[in-house]
């Protein structure tokens, strides 16, 4: 399965931002062990080059790793370089587009309004993310009316209460970051537990959907 399918398979992308380098590799674990496979980890985070490499190294085809919070193509191609499969943005930026793309990658970048998530289809973007997702799951069904063939990822303001009614209103997955993965709470043995659990219900809400 080629790494577009899989993301519109696995339907979750938990994403890790700002973690401590050290424990990236256990909460991407912690994240597989409860059927969480799709990993952003957002370039604003510390020595992320290295955490990518590490863990697609380390985890291998278990899961897919991909870059976050990617603003600028230099920035694209340094991630893919280090073993980032997909690249996302919070915003529309041409140039990156073509450069994820130049590399084989996944292309996801952000957009809000009608106009911004066209564009960024039209240039190449696989999957557009929705950002912020904080309108609700209506928006993403109104968005479907007139531009159904645009596959859409809700980011920004999807938990375990909502992810369900997005799945329902036409999107193909969701990005969910602190709902999921809250990195300002210490990574205990306790912690990883819960985590997995958590990425439990995530994945079982989404199932329930199919």
């Amino acid at each position: 399965m080629n790494t577009l399918s899989r993301i519109l398979d696995n339907k979750i992308v938990a994403i890790i931002r700002d973690a401590n380098p050290k424990d990236v590799l256990k909460i991407a674990k912690a994240l597989h062990e409860g059927g969480v496979e799709i990993l952003e980890i957002t370039m604003n985070s510390p020595k992320v080059l290295t955490v990518i490499e590490e863990v697609s190294d380390d985890l291998g085809d278990q899961v897919l790793v991909g870059a976050g919070t990617v603003l600028d193509p230099e920035t694209a191609r340094a991630a893919i370089l280090a073993g980032a499969k997909f690249i996302l943005s919070p915003t529309v930026d041409l140039n990156t587009i073509k450069m994820t793309k130049r590399y084989g990658a996944v292309s996801i970048p952000g957009a809000f309004s009608p106009t911004e998530i066209l564009t960024a289809y039209e240039n190449g973007g696989d999957i557009i993310k929705v950002f912020p997702a904080t309108l609700g799951p209506s928006f993403i069904k109104d968005i479907r009316g007139p531009l159904p063939q645009i596959p859409l990822l809700p980011t920004g303001g999807v938990d375990l209460n909502n992810i369900q009614e997005f799945i329902k209103a036409g999107a193909v997955g969701c990005g969910i970051g602190s709902a999921l993965v809250n990195t300002k709470h210490e990574v205990t043995d306790e912690y990883l537990v819960q985590l997995t659990e958590k990425a439990r219900h995530f994945v079982s809400a989404v199932k329930s959907n199919n």
